[in-house]
Parts: C-alpha cells; sequence; structure tokens
C-alpha cells in the first residue's frame, strides 16, 4: 500500500485490514516522567516527536471560577487543593498516582442537591468553538483526529458523588444515581455529537469498571446503570456520522463485558492489558468485530523487561494481535517514572523494526 497518509494508516488498521505499517501510540507521560522527556529530546510535544499518526483534540477548559465548589466540601483543604470542572477536590500528591480526589456530595441527604449540583458548562459556545478549525487544520497535515471524552459517566459520576456512595446508589437510591448519571450523559450526549459534527474520524470514550481480575461490579449492574447510558452517547455521535469509531477505554478485565460493547456500537478496545487478558485470545475471539489499541504491558514488560525483551513482545503482538490489521500498538497506560528511557526507545524502535505488513 504506496503513499499511504498517516490518517488512512490508521483508519485502516481500526477498520481491521493492513495498511503498510502497524500504527503507533504512546499514550501519554505520568507529569514526572514529562520531564524527563523534555530532557531527553527538548521537544513540549511527545505526539509530534514520536510522529504519531493522529492528534488528540478535546473541549476547551471552563473559565468559570471552580472555587464555587468550595462550599460543597465540609472538611478543610490543603492550600494546594485544586478542584476539576466537575467540582472534585484533587490534593496533589508525590506523583500523580498518589493525588487524592475528594468528592464534593458523599454527605448529601435529598435528591434536590443532586438536581442543583452545577455541573460544567460544556454547551457554551467558548468551549467547542475551536473544534472545526482545528479538525480542518489536523486533516490538512493527512493525519487522524481523536476526539477526547474518557471518564465519560461511571468515573465522572462517583468522582462526584463518591465511589461507595454511587454504588450504594445503585442499590439503595436509585433515585439519586439515576438524576446524577442522567445529567451526565445528557452533556456526553451533547458532546459526542459536536465531535461528530466537527469531523473528528475517533470518538474516544470509556470509564475504568475492570479490575485486575474482574468487573468492579456484578455485569447485570453495569448493564442496567450504564450500557444503556453510553449507548446514547455513541448514538448522538452516529447520527452525524454513522462511520465514526469509537474507541472504548478501561484498565483491567472487562472480559465479561466485551460482547455488550460491541452491541453498542464501540469498535476499538483500550487499552487491552495483557497482565488481565489475553490480547491474542480477544483477537482470536472478537477480531473480526473489535481492533485493539494498546496490549504493551506497563505494569510488567515496559518497566521491568529488558530492551530486548520489550523487542521479542513488540513483535509478538505484530504477528498475532496486528496479524490482518486491527492494531495499533502502545503502552497500556502513561508512561509511569519505574519505566527506563531506554525501555521506551526500546518500544519504539521495535515497532519501526517489526511493524511494517510488507
Amino acid at each position: 500500500m504506496s503513499g499511504i497518509t498517516p490518517r488512512e494508516r490508521i483508519l485502516t488498521a481500526l477498520s481491521r485490514k493492513e495498511p503498510d505499517r502497524v500504527p503507533m501510540d504512546i499514550f501519554g507521560f505520568n507529569r514526572e516522567v514529562f520531564k524527563i522527556f523534555q530532557q531527553h529530546t527538548g521537544s513540549d510535544n511527545s505526539d509530534e516527536y514520536f510522529q504519531l499518526d493522529f492528534r488528540r483534540l478535546s473541549f476547551k477548559s471552563t473559565v468559570v471560577n471552580l472555587q464555587k465548589y468550595a462550599s460543597y466540601h465540609f472538611k478543610p483543604l490543603p492550600p494546594d487543593t485544586m478542584f476539576t470542572e466537575w467540582g472534585t477536590a484533587l490534593v496533589p500528591g508525590s506523583l500523580p498516582a498518589f493525588d487524592h480526589h475528594i468528592p464534593p456530595l458523599t454527605g448529601i441527604n435529598s435528591l434536590q442537591e443532586i438536581e442543583e449540583y452545577p455541573l460544567p458548562d460544556l454547551e457554551e459556545n467558548y468551549r467547542h468553538q475551536h473544534l472545526d478549525k482545528a479538525v480542518l487544520e489536523i486533516k490538512s497535515r493527512r493525519l487522524a483526529v481523536l476526539g477526547e471524552m474518557t471518564q465519560t459517566i461511571f468515573e465522572v459520576a462517583w468522582l462526584i458523588r463518591g465511589l461507595d456512595e454511587l454504588l450504594t446508589d445503585f442499590l439503595l437510591n436509585k433515585e439519586y444515581a439515576r438524576c446524577l448519571l442522567d445529567r451526565i450523559t445528557s452533556l456526553r450526549c451533547f458532546q459526542a455529537e459536536r465531535f461528530a459534527r466537527a469531523g473528528v474520524d475517533i470518538l474516544f470514550v470509556g470509564d475504568d469498571v475492570g479490575m485486575q481480575d474482574r468487573l468492579m461490579m456484578n455485569p447485570e449492574t453495569w448493564r442496567e446503570w450504564l450500557k444503556p447510558r453510553l449507548a446514547r452517547v455513541i448514538e448522538n455521535a452516529r447520527k452525524v456520522n454513522p462511520r465514526i469509531f469509537v474507541l472504548y477505554h478501561s484498565d483491567g478485565n472487562v472480559n465479561p463485558i466485551i460482547s455488550d460493547l460491541i452491541d453498542i456500537g464501540i469498535n476499538v478496545l483500550n487499552p487491552v492489558q495483557p497482565e488481565c487478558m489475553d490480547p491474542v485470545k480477544l483477537k482470536k475471539q472478537y477480531g473480526t468485530r473489535l481492533a485493539f489499541w494498546g496490549t504493551v504491558g506497563i505494569q510488567t514488560t515496559l518497566p521491568f523487561g529488558t530492551p530486548e525483551e520489550i523487542k521479542k513482545v513488540v513483535k509478538d503482538r505484530v504477528e498475532t494481535v496486528g496479524k490482518g490489521g486491527g492494531l495499533v500498538i502502545g503502552p497500556t497506560h502513561v508512561v509511569e517514572p519505574d519505566v527506563p528511557w531506554e525501555n521506551l526507545m526500546a518500544f519504539v524502535e521495535a515497532v519501526k523494526q517489526f511493524g511494517r505488513y510488507h
């Protein structure tokens, strides 16, 4: 396939066909590793430095004074506390993995408090008016465009309500859960439709619902509360562009719901942690309906493998999961400080060395 553009390469792979080579993703850096990246490369843009075949695009940050959420937190907060746009207090830790998130609605006593809780102004024009021009600019460089809206419903909901509280609501306070999830879903439906209207190629959705060896909840609970709402979000994008790729992210083992994800329109699964699910078995089972994005372990291979072991893993992924297309290879999470720089470079070199189909 001579003369293929980067955009054509990644869209061909996601269509489960073979492009000229396997597309690569780096996924991102822990904020401490980003400093190491800058020191080694002199670059501030990893997507550009590694010449990825796509660019990420998101809604602009809110200009609302986020201190309005402070009144929802009853315990004293440290001076360096920040707030997410959803009102969750964020107390920085020594590393991002140790940041402390404090939900604002753990102590509510009425449905009215959820109904009146201020959610972000995502529908305001200044949040998304840049998208159309940005998509055209990225595509003019022959790159694919990925619209980011992960932590789509469940994660945002529990970061507002509290994880224990939300899971309890699923059983005992269903009107609380229904109200909060529906309000969030409505905003996400708008975002999905807006991304599709702007012309993004890939819609990146997802919620972490997997643990190392199982789901965080009974699959039937997921099907009752999260599946129909995620389906609405996807439907809103596909009403505008029936051919848009929908990439779903969840860490951990999500084997019990993969068929459900396919049923509601997911056609790319990320990150496919090999420590939790076998990428080769998933390829054999779902490879005619699903593409895979990730597959190189950030818990084992990248931090603890030798450069030669990493190259062997990459070669194996290309020859198995990448067979016939359907693979964007990359780490299964952001690169953490325990990943030696030479290991990351070994991964990049291996993709170049073994990633060609012809």
